[in-house]
């Protein structure tokens, strides 16, 4: 089973001068997507300007993958101090509760390019805690890297959540097969580039989820950029303080303004 969200049909959002791209959009109850694709809950793209800042608040327990494509962004939180995220390193941040933190283009000429993939949370009152980690070109060219993996297998990031989350620059003619263990599914998010997969055309933006496959089997058609998270069907119960009735929309309260949760 193939669901289709073209890169157009995603929420848009210029503000302040930074621009939003959301794959999931909450408010738009009429969309099968609103509340994310199986236990993926964010995926947004984001383009921050040159000196721009955002001060955001976080949902509790939130979980989530950053990826700076271009540029690099100066982070500091509430609770665990300051760093610096550069383009090709990607940081795993456990949320905790009450963190609020301000990420900033350290460039004041060139724009920065980021990505975000938050995923629902698996259980409640995990220690806020954040790692980061590089990786390079040569380990993502032609391949599925992986990025982010429950057992942080082969030197990828700990996520506390049933996902693999993986990176991939391919060439021209490349094709790429994953296989989806029974009860799994799969979202492909395209950076940039172009890719088939069967007669389906995906194109710079547009994303994917695939679900009842044996495998995510993919051609790149130009040079292209891809990210595809290998999730659980089956959906975590609802912990302490995360249960649907009660989750914090990273969209509303005093800390951020409603469409200002991305870099």
């Amino acid at each position: 089973m193939i669901t289709l969200r073209r890169a157009e049909e995603r929420h848009y959002d210029r503000n302040g001068g930074q621009e939003i791209w959301l794959t999931f959009f909450a408010h738009d109850l009429a969309s099968p997507l609103a509340d994310g694709f199986s236990t993926l809950e964010i995926l947004d793209e984001g383009r921050l300007p040159p000196g721009g800042g955002l001060a955001r608040r976080l949902p509790d327990d939130a979980e989530m993958v950053t990826f700076v494509r271009e540029g690099a962004l100066a982070w500091e939180d509430s609770k665990e101090g300051s760093l610096l995220l550069q383009a090709g390193e990607f940081r795993r941040m456990t949320v905790g509760r009450g963190a609020r933190h301000r990420e900033t283009n350290v460039s004041l000429t060139h724009w920065a390019h980021v990505f975000q993939v938050g995923f629902r949370p698996s259980q409640a009152d995990l220690k806020p805690s954040y790692e980061q980690k590089r990786f390079s070109v040569a380990e993502r060219r032609g391949r599925l890297c992986v990025i982010a993996s429950p057992d942080g297998r082969k030197g990828s990031l700990v996520i506390h959540q049933d996902a693999l989350m993986y990176s991939a620059l391919l060439e021209i003619g490349t094709h790429i097969v994953h296989e989806l263990s029974p009860r799994r599914s799969a979202w492909l998010h395209l950076v940039q580039g172009e890719v088939t997969i069967g007669d389906l055309v995906l194109t710079t933006g547009d994303g994917v989820g695939i679900s009842a496959e044996r495998a995510v089997s993919l051609t790149a058609e130009e040079t292209t950029e891809i990210l595809l998270v290998d999730l659980s069907s089956l959906l975590p119960a609802p912990q302490r303080g995360v249960a649907e009735t009660n989750r914090i929309d990273p969209f509303d309260g005093p800390y951020c303004d409603r469409l200002s949760r991305f870099p």
